[in-house]
């Protein structure tokens, strides 16, 4: 049954009023819960709302919170419907336009210029809530209005139980209501009614959705980046923080925390077996994210890892990267299959960011093991030089969410180029001496050096000014990253090679 219609304003200057009906389980609260948790949801409904229109009002009854504009801005209508579909704590809202009440003949206008199309050819009933003192009664009003459309618009007739079209009105002393349209919501609980937790963001499709899903749940949501080598990839990853804070958090500030672990990355590969390489990295990830959760006051850590996903996820491997620490840490995704992942991703918008984020990891090894023995990780770790992982910590920047967007004016591409104009130049392939062993790269009439990424910004110490360097991988997003981190370093002379074959 269709009950409600998308449109615009009438009869010229009216009130757009929103009704919004509050998630089940918050109805389910004892009352002192649950008279906090709306409490909370209009708190957050006025910073977020206040921000669109600053003459907005916003009320609460036990049983759903009213949301009112006075606006006749249609981009304004817009942008509070987009907020509100948004907003943790919501299972659905009824957009609702208000009216001076006339008499029947007004109400009748109405409704014919609202609903006459989506009558058409459908069985119809109407139903009208009345308050206040009137000379009718509502089913005086139901009779009349929906008599009248019946026969003005159409309709195929009347049926009362099992209408294929239902109006709804509202006459409330001398206003009327005219139902438009109901707009799910995300549900969950209001944002910042739990504690608050720090989530581990490379940008990707599982840590964003992780994020999404504490933050639908009510639970304010901090982000820890670990920097395993340039801007390009930092960029990114804040830019999809962002989004994600502005679009379903911002009633709450948060930070942005970027810890620099190319260094750690760089000891791994040098020190650590390479089957435990990457169950040694996501323990290092964790220690760190430990003291900065430690330090932000935070008892809970998110990851968006999925069991077996990739070999570092499987339980046994999980049990041992956990052991790493005391802190509790959530994994919303633990039994999500990917598919289901990637279109969450799309329902909230961030498939896009994370399609295009680089894929940055330089301890996938051949062999990865999926049984790590707590023995074998111990003996791994004896060889790990942990200076280099307070040296991180000590290096990490910590800022408001706010301002991260003003680190976007600041990005520039390296210039990529396929066909190389002088011998002079010097092509570096900075990739894994495995996989550069595999597949060896060959430039006729072109020098090239060897140089693995996590060893480069040691090299380029003793590099030559004069010289001109492409900097080679296979899909071009490591050496765009360092690229661009060299050239922020001072070395004006690097630029990216991409093989045109």
């Amino acid at each position: 049954m269709e009950s409600e219609l998308d449109s615009g304003p009438l009869f010229g200057a009216f009130a757009m009023k929103y009704i919004v009906k509050l998630f089940p389980e918050i109805t389910i609260k004892s009352r002192p819960v649950r008279k906090q948790l709306i409490k909370q949801l209009k708190a957050n409904l006025r910073t977020i709302l206040k921000r669109i229109d600053p003459g907005l009002k916003v009320s609460g009854q036990w049983d759903n919170v009213q949301v009112e504009t006075g606006s006749e801005d249609l981009e304004i209508e817009k942008q509070v419907t987009a907020a509100l579909v948004s907003t943790p704590g919501i299972a659905y809202f009824l957009s609702v336009q208000k009216y001076p009440y006339v008499d029947f003949d007004d109400m009748l206008e109405k409704a014919k210029a609202l609903y006459a199309e989506k009558i058409k050819g459908k069985t119809l009933c109407v139903r009208i809530k009345r308050a206040g003192n009137h000379d009718f009664k509502s089913i005086d009003a139901e009779r009349y209005i929906g008599g009248c459309l019946r026969q003005q618009c159409e309709a195929k007739g009347i049926d009362l139980k099992n209408p294929e079209f239902q109006v709804n009105m509202e006459i409330r002393d001398d206003s009327l209501y005219l139902i438009h349209e109901r707009f799910e919501g995300l549900g969950g609980y209001p944002l910042g009614s739990q504690d608050s937790v720090l989530s581990l963001m490379s940008g990707g499709f599982d840590s964003t959705v992780a994020s999404y899903l504490m933050m639908r749940r009510g639970i304010q949501t901090h982000f820890c980046f670990f920097n395993l080598g340039g801007r390009a990839h930092e960029l990114g990853v804040k830019e999809v923080s962002h989004y994600i804070w502005e679009k379903f958090g911002s009633s709450h500030s948060v930070k942005f925390v970027s810890v620099p672990f190319e260094g750690v990355v760089a000891e791994i590969l040098q020190n650590v077996e390479r089957s435990y390489m990457g169950v040694i990295l996501k323990r290092m990830m964790l220690r760190a994210a430990s003291q900065v959760a430690e330090k932000m006051k935070l008892d809970c850590l998110v990851t968006g890892e999925s069991i077996a996903q990739v070999s570092s996820q499987t339980l046994k491997n999980l049990s041992a990267i956990d052991q790493v620490i005391d802190s509790l840490v959530l994994r919303p995704l633990v039994t999500t299959h990917k598919q289901e992942i990637v279109d969450i991703a799309s329902e909230i918008g961030t498939y896009d960011f994370a399609a295009h984020m680089p894929e940055y990891c330089g301890v996938i090894s051949d062999k990865p093991t999926t049984r790590a023995s707590m023995e074998r990780v111990r003996r791994a770790e004896e060889s790990f030089d942990f200076s280099v992982l307070e040296k991180a910590l000590e290096e990490m920047m910590i800022q408001k969410i706010q301002n991260v967007v003003d680190d976007f004016k600041q990005d520039v591409q390296v210039e990529e180029v396929s066909v190389v104009g002088t011998s002079d130049s010097v092509i570096i392939d900075i990739r894994h001496p495995d996989e550069e062993e595999k597949a060896p790269l060959e430039v006729e009439g072109m020098m090239i050096e060897r140089i693995p990424f996590y060893a480069l910004h040691t090299a380029f110490k003793e590099k030559s000014l004069e010289t001109e360097y492409l900097l080679y991988c296979d899909r071009g997003v490591m050496s765009q990253l360092h690229a661009q981190q060299l050239q922020a370093d001072g070395y004006t002379n690097v630029k990216v090679y991409r093989n045109a074959k």
